[in-house]
This record gives C-alpha cells, structure tokens and sequence, in this order.
C-alpha cells in the first residue's frame, strides 16, 4: 500500500500545470484599489506605511510597469474583467447609470465566468461601476456576470467611507452600515468564506475597494500619524493604509484556513491618482493616457505557484489578467473571444516564452488624446480629428468658481480631477459640481462621432530614455513612428468595428431594452433583455390623459412642473438628498440657460424661485437644503424620529411658514422675507388637483422668461 501511495504522489507531481486538478487549482482574490497612484504604496517607495501588501509583494512578483486597463475607473474595470480593450465590451466613458444606457455586456466573458465554469465559487465585493439598473434603465448584475455572491455599491460609497448607506448584497439593498468601506467589504469577504457551501471548492474573491477615491474618510487614530486631522493629504494617505489593515485581515484568516499558500492574490489599481505627488512625476493624472494616468501596482503573490522575492520589469497591465489566471490555473480560455491581453504566467513561473500577439493599447474617445499604444519601450500617442459638442467656457467658469471655494490654487495640474475629489463641499459647491460633471459627462449621442472619426496627428515617445515623455521624437524616429501608426489604426479600426452601438433604438427604449449591437450584427441579448411593468394604476391614468411616461400618482401643479422640465424627483442608489438637489439645481441652470424652463398655470416665478431656495437655500450657516429632511418626491422624511411633515396637500398660510422657520430645526437658515414669500409660493403648487385639470397642467405650460432676475 506504501508503495502505490509513493506512486501516485510521484504522478500528481508530474501533472503539467495546464492540466491541473480542480482540487490543485489555486484560489484567486483581484485586490483593486480605486484613484491610488504608481508611487503610494510602501513597496514602490511611496509615504504610506503598507507592511502587509510591503509582505505580499516582497513574498511575490512585484512589477514595476503596470498599468491600469484605462486611465478613468469604468472602462478600467471592464478591462480587467474581460482582458479586452472596453469599447469592444460597451464601456466608453465613466458610467453615470442613471444618465446612461451603455453597460458591461452581457455577452462580454468575464474572469468570474471563466473561474465559474472551470468549478470556482465566486463572489464580487465592494464598488462595481460597470453598469447597475437605475431608474427605468435595466442592466445586468453582477449575477449575469459570473458572480455566485455579491455585496456592492454601483459606483462610491455615500456618503464618503464612513459609515456608507448604500451597499446591495444581491441586488436588495442593505441600509446604513457602521464602519469604513474597506473594513466593511473584508469582513463580507471573510463572512462568505466562513460560510461557503463547499469548504474545498476552489474560490474567486473580486474584491474592488473604494479608496482612496474621494468622499474620503479615515479613522483619526491612523489620519494623525500622517498629519492634521482635516489635511487632504492624510486622509487620502489613513484610507490607503487602513485598506491595508483591512487586507490585513483577510491574509490573516486565509492563513488560519490553511488557504493562504495556494491563493493567487492579484493587487493593483484601477488608475492612476487624481493627486500630482502620487504619480512619481509623471506625466499627467487620472483621466490621462500619459503615464500619470495609467500606470498602477501590479503584485503577483502564490506561494504554491511561483518563486516569490522578484521584480518584473516587463511592461504589463490588467488587461492581461484573464489569460494569465487561466494561464497559472490550467484553465482554457474562452472560446471564440479576442483578448487584447496577454498570458504574464511564462514571467511569473519562470518557464516558457512569454509572448504578446499586440500592442497594449487604450483609448479616450471623449480626450484629445484619443489613444496611446505601447510596443517595448515605445509609447505612440494619436490625437483625434474631430470635435465633440463641448461648453467648455462653462467647464472652466465653474472650474474657478469651484477652485476658489475649496481653496485650492486655479493653476493645480489636472484642476478637474482635483476640484471632484476634494473633501470640501457645500450645498452650492454641490450644485456647481453636479453641473460640472454633467458637462464632462460622456454623451452617448457622440458614438457616431467618433466612430467616424479618426487621427490628426502623433507624438511619439521612448520611455527607456524619457520615462516623464517629456520629448516628441516622432520626427527623430519616423521608422518607428510610421511602424506603429500602422499597427494603431489597424487596432483601432478592429476596436471601433467591435464596439457596440448606445443609445437604444426609440423601439427598443419603449419596450426597456437593453440595445447591445455591433454594426451589421444581430443583438446577442435580445432574448435576454428585460422588461419592467408599470404601476396599474399609472398606466391606466396615462392612457385616459393620454400623457406618456408619467410614473407618479401625485397630482399637483409642482408635479406637473417637474413632468414638463423632466426634473428628477428620486434619489438613485448612491445618491445622497444633497447630491440630488445639486443635480437638479444642475438640470436648471442648463434649462435657464436655452430659455427652456416651463411653468404650468398657476405656478409663477416666485413660485419656481421657492423651489431653487428649497434646494439650496445659499446660507453659510446652513447644513443642508429644504429637502435634506423633506425628502423628494413625497415632500416628507417617515422614517424620521418624529416623522417629518410631508409639506404636500397642506393649509400653510404665510404667517404660519414664518412661525415653523423659528423652529429649532429651521431658525440656521436665516432666511429674508422675500425668501418666505417665494417659499409660501412653492407650497401653494404642492396642493393636489383631479386628473382631468393635471392634463392641462401639463399641456398649457408655457416657458418662463429667464432673462430677467433669476436668481
């Protein structure tokens, strides 16, 4: 019996690694951090102290030119779940769900489905911002994407990582949580491995952080020892180390399941920072196709797998994660799929020839910098022929507008970028902001544009002499130049011929659609699209008043107001009552200024000013707007101890108003007269009327002259 024993452990020795056993086959945990720059972890020489991931890499593969899948965090992530560049899979810009219908396909073969097939037990934790139903627009989960478990948040945790309200765990919300986000998704991670219906199954952790991109927010203990308490700077640097601490955690419990050795632990970022200082000096941020933007952590850690104590210089990034964990786990890639990444595990166990069949390559199609191919030590950068329909003398008005309120210098490198993510805010910060970013806000409208777009010229740089590309050699080298601007517009052309078509068809968007096509192909989704049914009720009202998309019972001149200036009158998943006001406020500003704005009758323009004093009332002492606490679109906040009066179907007079604001919770306000006046107006539009007399509401607006004194 010894004998045979000896000889069947000799065998299990001699399996080639790409036809490992399941039970062989290592467990996978992606570590991704959100907005952390090349330079900020301990073991790449930056200032924050990271001694567990210092250990991970030190025990691993530490690569020193890695790179993000795209330099903003949605299409990022697309690439890093498929190994393919993020057009081809639907994502062109930073997702706003609510905003737009393009998504992750469904078609598109994630890591979590290959590991699935293969016999893994997955779960996705923390943020995902690669597409999340909002409102009436329907889009998979991360259920339709491989994952067994997911506990989540569509995009940032809100309202910063302190105590965050808006996690989902399998698409049902979960409420307000106590904790930092990083600690929060950890101790989910540990909680499902603790509780896996197959102990021994091999598992796939995805586990996306939210730090440090901003709202930040870090326990004091851990801020200090970086610098002041209210300092950016060591916020940014607590949350990054408390992410480690969490990590921390999970390695620990890994360790005491006896899991750790044959776990691949992949850890990165999802771009580079938006602060100039954690980028090494290179050139640009988030949001650039220079190294700035793209150039991330990359350590490989699997004791059971490869040597550990290495550093790879080979240029790589997260693209190439799916063909390499299919590569170390033995595992087939999918079938019929083009990748655009490539197989880094020759590098990592030291055997065979590691090969890349094409440049690395991102793309920009709402930048200048359209797109940016790597060969070697070649960076090839080609900039775009066309114009996008862009106000950007408004851009930068509020740029400097906002500048100026937090504080921070109108001449900071990448100023967008930092302007977002500040910890500043302010109900009128907040409403400049919400209208910055829909301004920056990629426009599904454009696709056509750029599709038929192209290049206008190229710059051309070796990073092995110019790592800060500080010099064009284009002209000094047109062998080169020449060489990959073929291989760029040949890539590219295969790119934009795979990329699908947004927005949805007219026909499509009535019927809820997912509109997922690629030019002279059939939609792959179509038979799994999804519908979603009215209320009865509402249809039936729609149907007599013969007004369309109308989903609310509420029947007053306010409401119909909002109908006819498609307010938005509810909160999304990861919106705050304040990020929803400066939305709105957002939404207004860009009305007034196309002379758009509609009133029904009976509503005036003391009444709509009301409305803007409703949701900002521009106070310093004020903490928040009318409808912090009177929450749209019910006017009323029930869950509130005592619940708020709903400010709808009441007897107001003006006298009675101006008793209520010297109330404890309203007397910060300070609010004049006038203010009273136009409020009393807006209270007066909130009274319900029948049916037949909303119609008219709605089909007697008329636009209200904006030229005058609107506030």
């Amino acid at each position: 019996m010894q004998r045979i024993l000896l000889l069947l452990c000799s065998f299990v020795l001699l399996i080639p690694v790409t036809g490992l056993a399941e039970s062989l086959r290592p467990n996978v945990v992606i570590l991704l951090a959100d907005d952390l720059g090349s330079k900020d972890l301990g073991c790449y020489g930056g200032p924050v102290k990271t001694p567990v991931l210092d250990r991970l890499a030190a025990n691993g593969v530490r690569f020193t030119d890695f790179h993000a899948g795209a330099a903003v965090c949605s299409p990022s992530r697309a690439t890093l779940l498929t190994g393919r560049q993020n057009l081809r899979t639907g994502i062109y810009g930073v997702l706003q769900d609510q905003w737009h219908d393009m998504h992750l396909l469904e078609r598109e073969v994630t890591i979590a489905e290959v590991l699935q097939k293969a016999g893994y037990g997955t779960a996705h934790f923390g943020k995902w911002h690669i597409g999340m139903s909002s409102g009436n627009r329907v889009k998979p989960s991360p259920t339709e994407h491989g994952f067994d478990y997911w506990f989540g948040l569509p995009n940032g945790a809100s309202p910063s990582h302190k105590d965050p309200v808006n996690f989902i765990r399998n698409g049902k919300r979960v409420g307000p949580m106590k904790g930092y986000s990083c600690q929060i998704v950890v101790s989910d991670a540990i909680e499902w491995l603790e509780k896996k219906a197959h102990p021994n199954q091999p598992f796939f952790m995805n586990i996306w952080f939210n730090e440090p991109h901003h709202k930040l927010a870090a326990p004091d203990e851990i801020v200090s020892q970086y610098g002041d308490l209210k300092d950016e700077a060591a916020i940014y640097s607590a949350t990054v180390d408390n992410t480690d601490r969490a990590i921390g955690r999970l390695v620990a419990k890994l360790k005491a399941m006896n899991k750790l050795n044959n776990t691949l632990i992949i850890y990165s970022s999802d771009h580079g920072s938006y602060r100039t200082d954690r980028n090494g000096g290179l050139n640009g941020n988030k949001g650039s196709n220079f190294q700035g933007g793209l150039r991330s952590p990359g350590i490989f850690f699997w004791p059971d797998g490869f040597r550990g104590g290495r550093v790879e210089n080979m240029p790589s990034g997260s693209v190439d994660l799916l063909p390499t964990i299919c590569g170390l786990a033995g595992i087939d890639k999918p079938n019929g799929v083009h990748l655009d990444g490539a197989d880094l595990s020759p590098l990592l166990i030291e055997k065979g020839m590691f090969q890349r069949s094409q440049p690395m390559i991102w793309l920009s199609p709402w930048s200048g910098h359209l797109a940016t191919l790597r060969e070697g030590n070649y960076t090839l950068m080609g900039y775009r022929d066309y114009q996008l329909p862009s106000d950007q003398a408004r851009q930068n008005e509020l740029l400097q507008q906002m500048a100026k309120m937090a504080g921070i210098d109108p001449s900071t490198p990448n100023l967008g970028s930092r302007v977002t993510n500040t910890t500043f805010t302010s109900p009128e910060y907040n409403r400049l902001k919400s209208e910055f970013v829909r301004l920056r806000t990629f426009q599904e409208a454009w696709i056509p544009t750029i599709k038929a777009g192209g290049f206008s010229r190229f710059a051309l740089y070796d990073l092995s002499t110019d790592p800060l590309q500080k010099q064009d050699i284009s002209k000094q080298r047109p062998e080169v130049t020449e060489r990959l601007k073929k291989k760029l517009r040949t890539l590219y052309q295969d790119i934009m011929a795979d990329a699908p078509e947004w927005p949805r068809t007219k026909e499509q968007a009535a019927g809820n659609k997912h509109h997922e096509t690629t030019p002279n192909q059939p939609d792959p989704e179509a038979s799994t699209a999804k519908t979603r049914t009215s209320n009865a009720n509402n249809g039936a009202a729609e149907k007599q008043m013969q007004i369309h998309r109308l989903t609310t019972t509420k029947r007053s001149r306010f409401d119909a107001f909002a109908y006819v200036n498609r307010i938005p009158m509810e909160r999304e998943i990861d919106e705050t009552a304040d990020d929803l006001s400066g939305r709105i406020l957002g939404r207004l500003a860009n009305q007034e200024g196309r002379v758009l704005v509609k009133l029904p009758p009976g509503m005036n323009r003391d009444a709509y000013q009301g409305f803007k004093i409703a949701l900002d009332s521009g106070q310093a002492l004020h903490a928040g707007n009318c409808f912090s606490c009177h929450q749209l679109p019910d006017c009323s906040l029930a869950t509130s101890k005592p619940a708020t009066p709903s400010l709808r179907n009441t007897s107001y007079s003006n006298k009675r108003l101006q008793q209520v604001m010297k109330t404890e919770p309203h007397r910060d306000l300070q609010l004049d007269e006038g203010d009273l006046s136009r409020l009393f107006a807006l209270l007066k539009t909130l009274t319900d009327v029948p049916d037949a007399d909303f119609r008219n509401l709605i089909l007697n607006a008329t636009v209200l002259d904006t030229s005058g004194e609107l506030e």
